[in-house]
C-alpha cells in the first residue's frame, strides 16, 4: 500500500440523482490522476466505473465501486483518495446504502441544468441521517442552459446558507475560480467572490473561540487558520462547501481534488464505534478491525469480499477472525480494485477498501477483526422490496438450475430476495424495481444459461369469519374389517388477534376420549389451511369443541382428524366467512407538481391517504393500498413522474376484500385450481 499516513486519507462516496454526473466526474478524476490513459464516459461504454456489460447496455451505474487514488496537493502533500461511485437510479439504492455505511464523507453531485432532483433529496437525507460531512459539486457548468447560481440558490433555499461556494465559474463558464486561493479574480465576478470569501472566513472563525475573538477584533486570519477552521466546520456539518465543475471539459477538477483533500475528514476524525459503543482504534499498530460491505462472485476469481478497514493493519497472509460467524479466515491475497484493474498489495490501513478473494465463510455484513480482539458492528439495514414477480423457467430442462441461479443473484445484491410462497406455490423474485430485476434475469441468462419468465404474483389472501357458527361432522365408514368412526361438534367465532388461545377443549363426560383430542386439534389445524370461501388459510378464529361421540372399536386418530376438519368447514360456512387481502403501507416521495396525479392514482388503486408532509420541495404521501393493486407500482410511479418519484413499502395488516372484488378473486382462484387439478 502507498506510504501515506492515515491523516492524509480521504474516504468519500459520490452520491446524487441518476444522470447528475457522478460517474462522469469520477472518470475525469481517474484520467487526471493517470489511473486511466483516456477519459471514459458512461454514454460510450468506456467508463472505468460502469464497466460491466449490464451497466454498459443500460448506460447507468448499477453497483457501488471503489477506487484508490493518489493526489498531490498544491502544497506538495500526498493524499490517498478512496472514492466510492454509487448508482443514482432508485432501483439500486441498496448499493448506495452499502457505500455510505463505509464512507467517511460524501460529495453530492447536482446537474447545473436539471438542478435538485429526487435522488439529490435522497442523498441529502441519507447524509443527514448518518450525520455525514459532505460537499456539493454542481456539474456540467459549461452545458447549454446551465445555471450555476440558479441551482445554488435552490440548494440554499432547501438546505440553508451554510451551502457556500468555495469554487465559482467565470462569466463564460469556461473556467473556475477558487475564492479562497485565487490571487487574481476577474473583475466581473470579484464582488461575488469577495462576498463568498467573507462568508467562508466567518465559518472558519466560528470553529474556535480564539479565532472568532481574533476575527471580531478586526485581525486577519492566516491561511493556515482559515484552512483549519473550514476543515473543522465541514467536519461538524456547519459548512457544506460547493464546487463548480465540468467533468467532460476538465473544468474545476483540480480545484475539487484540492477541496476534498483540505476540507473533508480523515479516518482518525471519523472513528467508528462497535455494537457495544466502543470506539475503534484507527492507528496502524492497533489490532485489525474491518467490515464487509459488498460481496460478489467473479467468473474468474470466484468469491470476492470487499472490506473497509476501520482500525489497525490488514496484511496479506494474515489470519483473521470473522466475529459474526465465530470462525477464523486466512487472507491469501489482498487487492485494491480500480474498475477492471486489480493491484495486489501487502498491507492496508484505516480508511482503505480492499478486496479479498476466496474467503470461506465470510459474507456481506460480517465483522472481521484480529484473533483474540472480538469486535462486531451492526449490519447495514437495507430497504424492503417494492417490486415482486413470480418466476418460472422457460423450459423444463432449466428448472433444476433455476434455484441456483436465483440464489446467486440474491447473494450478490442484498435488496434482491428469493422465496417460495407455500400458499400460492410460486417462486417469488423481489427487489426495488423493474430495472434491477430485469438485470438480475439477464445475469441468470448469461452466467447460468437459465431463461425465465416473469409473471405478476398471485396474492396470498386469507379468510376469516364475522359471526358465530356451529359445525358438525360424523365420519363413519365400514368396508369390511375394522371401520372408521369419529363425531365432532364445534363452535367457531371471531377471535381478537391479541387473544392467543385459538382452541378450547369444552368436552365433558368423555364423549371424545382425551387420547383423540390431539388428532382433533391436528384436523382443525389442517382445516384452517383451506377456508370455506376460496380455500385460502384462515386467521383470527377461535374454535371450541364441545361434543361428539366415539366407538370402542372403530374410532381412531385418523377418523377424528377427518371429522374435525369437516366440522370446521361446516361451521365456517355458517359463520359468514369473508376474504381478506394484505394491505401495504406506502410512503411515496414525489416533487410538488405531481401531487394531484399521484393521490388520484392511489385512490384509483383502492388506496387510503393517511397523511401528507412536505419539505425541501417534495411531498411525502403516506397511504395504505391493497397489495393486489401495487405489484407493478414501482415502474408505474416512475412513468407517472418521469423517474422522479420513489416509494417504500411495508406490510400493514389484512383487511376484508370488497364483495365485488372478492367475487372476481374467488372465480379466478377456482379457475386456477381447476387448471392445476
Amino acid at each position: 500500500m502507498k506510504d501515506i499516513e492515515i491523516v492524509n486519507v480521504r474516504n468519500f462516496a459520490l452520491l446524487g440523482h441518476t444522470g447528475s454526473g457522478k460517474t462522469t466526474l469520477l472518470d475525469a478524476i481517474l484520467f487526471k490522476l493517470g489511473v486511466t490513459d483516456r477519459q471514459g464516459t458512461p454514454e460510450n461504454g468506456t467508463s472505468a466505473s460502469d464497466w460491466t456489460d449490464e451497466e454498459k447496455s443500460r448506460q447507468i451505474s448499477m453497483w457501488a465501486t471503489s477506487f484508490d487514488l493518489v493526489y498531490k496537493t498544491k502544497a506538495g502533500r500526498a493524499m490517498e483518495l478512496v472514492a466510492l461511485d454509487t448508482p443514482g437510479y432508485a432501483d439500486f439504492y441498496g448499493q448506495v446504502l452499502a457505500a455510505m455505511a463505509v464512507a467517511d464523507s460524501a460529495v453530492i453531485t447536482v446537474d447545473a441544468v436539471s438542478g435538485v432532483q429526487v435522488g439529490t433529496h435522497r442523498a441529502w437525507r441519507s447524509c443527514e441521517t448518518k450525520n455525514m460531512p459532505r460537499a456539493i459539486a454542481i456539474t456540467g457548468i459549461d452545458k447549454e442552459n446551465a445555471d450555476f447560481y440558479g441551482v445554488l440558490n435552490s440548494i440554499q433555499e432547501l438546505w440553508g446558507p451554510q451551502c457556500v461556494p468555495v469554487v465559482i465559474p467565470t462569466m463564460d463558464h469556461q473556467a473556475v475560480v477558487d475564492v479562497m486561493a485565487a490571487k487574481e479574480i476577474p473583475a466581473e465576478i470579484a464582488d461575488r467572490a469577495k462576498e463568498m470569501k467573507g462568508a467562508l472566513v466567518e465559518y472558519a472563525a466560528e470553529t474556535d473561540d480564539a479565532l472568532i475573538e481574533k476575527y471580531l477584533g478586526g485581525e486577519e486570519l492566516t491561511a493556515v487558520e482559515i484552512a483549519g477552521g473550514l476543515h473543522g466546520a465541514v467536519h461538524d456539518g456547519n459548512l457544506i462547501p460547493v464546487f463548480a465543475v465540468s467533468a467532460k471539459s476538465n473544468i474545476g477538477i483540480e480545484e475539487l481534488l484540492e477541496g476534498i483533500s483540505l476540507l473533508l475528514p480523515s479516518p482518525p476524525e471519523r472513528p467508528v464505534k462497535d455494537q457495544e459503543g466502543k470506539e475503534v482504534d484507527v492507528s496502524p499498530d492497533a489490532p485489525f478491525v474491518g467490515f464487509v460491505w459488498r460481496s460478489l462472485n467473479d467468473p474468474f476469481t470466484g468469491q470476492v469480499t470487499f472490506v473497509r478497514v476501520y482500525g489497525g493493519s490488514l496484511k496479506a497472509g494474515q489470519e483473521i477472525m470473522n466475529s459474526t460467524k465465530g470462525q477464523k479466515e486466512k487472507v491469501g491475497h489482498l487487492m485494491i480494485i480500480n474498475g477492471k484493474k486489480q493491484e495486489e498489495i501487502s498491507v492496508a490501513h484505516a480508511g482503505d477498501i480492499v478486496a479479498i478473494p476466496k474467503l470461506k465463510v465470510t459474507e456481506l455484513n460480517d465483522s472481521l477483526c484480529a484473533p483474540n480482539h472480538a469486535v462486531a458492528f451492526a449490519p447495514i439495514e437495507f430497504p424492503g422490496a417494492t417490486t415482486f414477480y413470480a418466476v418460472t423457467a422457460k423450459s423444463q430442462g432449466d428448472e433444476d438450475k433455476l434455484s441456483t441461479a436465483l440464489h446467486r443473484v440474491a447473494d450478490e445484491d442484498p435488496t434482491i430476495h428469493v422465496h417460495r410462497n407455500d400458499e400460492t406455490h410460486e417462486m417469488i423474485l423481489s427487489g426495488l424495481g423493474d430495472q434491477q430485476l430485469e438485470a438480475a434475469v439477464e445475469r441468470m441468462r448469461t452466467r447460468n444459461h437459465v431463461e425465465v419468465d416473469l409473471h405478476t404474483p398471485r396474492v396470498a389472501y386469507r379468510e376469516t369469519i364475522t359471526t358465530l357458527g356451529e359445525g358438525h361432522h360424523k365420519h363413519k365408514k365400514q368396508s369390511g374389517g375394522r371401520g372408521q368412526y369419529g363425531e365432532v361438534y364445534l363452535r367457531v367465532e371471531p377471535r381478537d388477534p391479541s387473544d392467543e388461545e385459538w382452541f378450547v377443549n369444552a368436552i365433558v363426560g368423555g364423549v371424545i376420549p382425551g387420547n383423540f383430542m390431539p388428532a382433533v386439534q391436528k384436523g382443525l389445524q389442517e382445516g384452517l389451511q383451506r377456508g370455506a370461501v376460496a380455500r385460502y388459510p384462515v386467521m383470527n378464529v377461535k374454535i371450541s369443541v364441545y361434543d361428539g361421540s366415539y366407538h370402542d372399536v372403530d374410532s381412531s386418530e385418523v377418523a377424528f382428524k377427518i371429522a374435525a376438519a369437516r366440522a370446521l368447514t361446516d361451521g365456517m360456512s355458517k359463520a359468514k366467512p369473508v376474504l381478506l387481502e394484505p394491505i401495504m403501507k406506502l410512503t411515496v416521495t414525489i416533487p410538488d407538481q405531481f401531487m394531484g396525479d399521484i393521490t388520484g392514482d392511489l385512490n384509483h388503486r383502492r388506496g387510503r391517504i393517511l397523511g401528507v408532509e412536505s419539505g425541501d420541495g417534495m411531498q411525502f404521501i403516506t397511504a395504505e393500498v391493497p397489495q393486489a393493486e401495487i405489484f407493478r407500482y414501482s415502474s408505474e410511479l416512475r412513468s407517472m413522474t418521469g423517474g422522479r418519484g420513489s416509494f417504500e413499502m411495508e406490510f400493514s395488516r389484512y383487511e376484508t376484500v370488497p364483495s365485488n372484488v372478492a367475487q372476481k378473486v374467488i372465480a379466478e382462484t377456482k379457475a386456477h385450481d381447476a387448471e392445476e387439478d
